[in-house]
C-alpha cells in the first residue's frame, strides 16, 4: 500500500511541474479559471425561461432539452443536468409544467399557467430568447475564443521545444498583446 500512495504522490508531483497544465485541460484551469465562453454558465432565471419558451413548442424530457440549448446557442450554452433537472421540477411544483412518463422517460409539457407565462414573457422581452447569444455578439466572441486557443497552442509549442531565446521572446510579445489588449479597452 505505501508503494502504491508513493506512486500516486510522484505521479501527481510530475504532473503538475508540466508548464500550462491543469485539471480541466492542457491550457489548465489552475492557471486561467474557466473561461467565459466554456459552456456558459447561466442565471437561474435564464434556465427558468429557456426551459418555458422550449417547453412552449414541444413537450421533452431533460436530455432533450439539454442539446436543444446547445444547438440553439451554437454550443455557446450546454447546460447541466444539475441545473436542468431541480429547475424542472421547481416549475412543475409551482404549476407551470407537468411531467409524465413515456417509454420509460419522464416528459414534460406546459400548463396553461406556463403558457401564459410564456406569453407575459414574449411581451416584456420583444420576443428574445435566453439562448440567443448572437445579439450580444456570440459569433465574434467564438472568433476571439479561437484566436486565444490558437496563441495559447503556439504558447506551449514554445514552452515545449522552444529555446531560452525563443520562450523569452514569446514572452515579450505575449506581454505587449496584452498591453495593446488594455489600451482597447482604454479606447472610447
Amino acid at each position: 500500500m505505501h508503494e502504491t500512495r508513493h506512486r500516486h504522490e510522484r505521479h501527481n508531483h510530475e504532473r503538475s511541474d508540466r508548464p500550462f497544465r491543469g485539471r480541466h485541460s492542457p491550457f489548465g484551469a489552475g492557471w486561467f479559471g474557466p473561461p467565459p465562453w466554456a459552456g456558459r454558465r447561466a442565471r437561474r432565471g435564464d434556465v427558468r425561461a429557456a426551459l418555458l419558451a422550449l417547453l412552449a413548442e414541444k413537450p421533452m424530457h431533460g436530455y432533450d432539452v439539454i442539446q436543444e440549448l446547445e444547438s440553439r446557442s451554437g454550443g455557446a450554452w450546454r447546460p447541466s443536468p444539475g441545473s436542468i433537472y431541480p429547475t424542472l421540477q421547481m416549475l412543475e411544483d409551482e404549476g407551470l409544467v407537468t411531467s409524465a412518463d413515456q417509454d420509460g422517460k419522464r416528459v414534460f409539457s406546459l400548463t396553461e399557467a406556463g403558457k401564459a407565462e410564456v406569453e407575459e414573457r414574449k411581451e416584456r422581452t420583444g420576443g428574445a430568447q435566453p439562448w440567443d447569444f448572437r445579439a450580444g455578439g456570440g459569433e465574434v466572441q467564438m472568433q476571439l475564443r479561437d484566436a486565444f486557443f490558437q496563441l495559447a497552442a503556439a504558447l506551449m509549442q514554445v514552452a515545449r521545444t522552444g529555446t531560452t531565446q525563443q520562450m523569452k521572446q514569446a514572452g515579450e510579445i505575449v506581454a505587449e498583446a496584452r498591453k495593446k489588449v488594455y489600451a482597447i479597452l482604454a479606447q472610447d
